[in-house]
């Protein structure tokens, strides 16, 4: 174990790149699939993971959705700070336990021109070298509705 292991303490089981496919599925729109990506780098000497996703249409005809930010611990738990294009930022926190992270929201700002997206909780599972991955939206009208679900391997 070296020091920066030291300093990711549980998160260091998320590290690395992750792909495989998901689903999705709103009440205001068809259900879908698609395939991902997912990056959790290692920042040597910091307590914390860079995080990317990346997701495409079925045999990455085209891009479908992207987002960026940080894994890293905080007084005792585990924050998520993610920002997307499509114009929100939005910070999650919660705890890991045996490979299981969920989050809940701490904050979700939106640019005037975003959608209206009010409320978003993550669920991270890592077990057996695979990644799983549960998101649920409220937006607009819709209340909290579980929106994805996606399975990744570690490459």
């Amino acid at each position: 174990m070296d020091a920066t292991d030291d300093l990711l303490g549980e998160l260091k089981v998320f590290a690395g790149t992750w792909t495989g496919t998901g689903t999705g599925h709103y009440p205001t729109i068809a259900d879908f699939s698609y395939e991902e990506e997912i990056d959790f780098t290692v920042m040597p000497g910091k307590p914390f993971l860079a995080y990317r996703s990346r997701t495409w249409s079925p045999g990455r005809e085209r891009p479908m959705h992207t987002e960026n930010g940080y894994l890293r611990r905080s007084g005792g738990s585990v924050e998520l700070l993610v920002s997307q294009p499509t114009g929100f930022v939005e910070i999650q926190r919660g705890d890991v336990a045996d490979g299981v992270l969920d989050l809940t929201p701490l904050s979700l700002s939106r640019s005037p021109d975003a959608k209206p997206v009010h409320e978003v909780r993550r669920r991270f599972i890592v077990a057996d070298d695979a990644l799983s991955y549960d998101l649920w939206m409220a937006h607009a009208e819709t209340p909290l509705t579980h929106h994805l679900t996606a399975r990744l391997q570690r490459v």
